[in-house]
């Protein structure tokens, strides 16, 4: 990994001080981290380096902020992202299951795709992530809630924001569970 100094020197930029602001602005963006303490203590996140595969960052709401961050990378096939900006939520514990998204199952959202009448989509509510079919009644976003009495109607004064359309599922292995509850070893 280069110093600070050695990053400077190739990218020429004569200040040390810039060299350390580009590196925090690669950081809150999710490209890089910073080991503290350690020289020379800068990583590339996601990085695969086999080709046809692509790290996608698995998003999270800050529930300090509300803001949508990046909590890791997930390097997936470039065959199941559907486009560059694509990202990774975890579904909450209700999920969808009535388009079989389940709690825990990685959902690819791909924000710059259009929203249509019962697309499924992930929107941020308030401080909470739901995968949800989107219908319009005139000016209210209805997210349904499959007649489990779980729709969320949306308006004007409402915090919310539509991340974007799901463009895939990718469920983690799940350890087998007894009649009983789950197998312990």
């Amino acid at each position: 990994q280069p110093s600070v100094r050695e990053i400077g020197r190739a990218l020429k930029i004569p200040s040390t001080k810039s060299v350390a602001d580009l590196i925090i602005s690669l950081e809150k963006k999710g490209y890089v981290r910073k080991h503290p303490g350690r020289s020379r203590g800068v990583s590339l996140v996601g990085f695969a380096g086999a080709l046809g595969t692509m790290p996608v960052p698995l998003m999270s709401v800050n529930p300090e902020t509300g803001v949508l961050e990046a909590d890791e990378h997930v390097t997936l096939d470039r065959r199941l992202v559907s486009a560059p900006d694509a990202f990774l939520v975890r579904a909450l514990p209700h999920g969808a299951p009535a388009h079989g998204i389940l709690q825990n199952d990685l959902v690819i959202v791909h924000p710059s795709a259009r929203a249509h009448e019962g697309h499924l989509i992930v929107a941020r509510v308030g401080g909470a992530l739901l995968v949800r079919a989107i219908a319009r009644r005139g000016a209210t976003l209805v997210l349904d809630g499959s007649g489990n009495g779980d729709d969320v109607e949306l308006g004007a004064g409402d915090d919310f924001v539509v991340l974007g359309v799901v463009a895939g599922v990718i469920r983690p292995p799940r350890p087998p569970t007894a009649a009983n509850g789950p197998v312990t070893e």
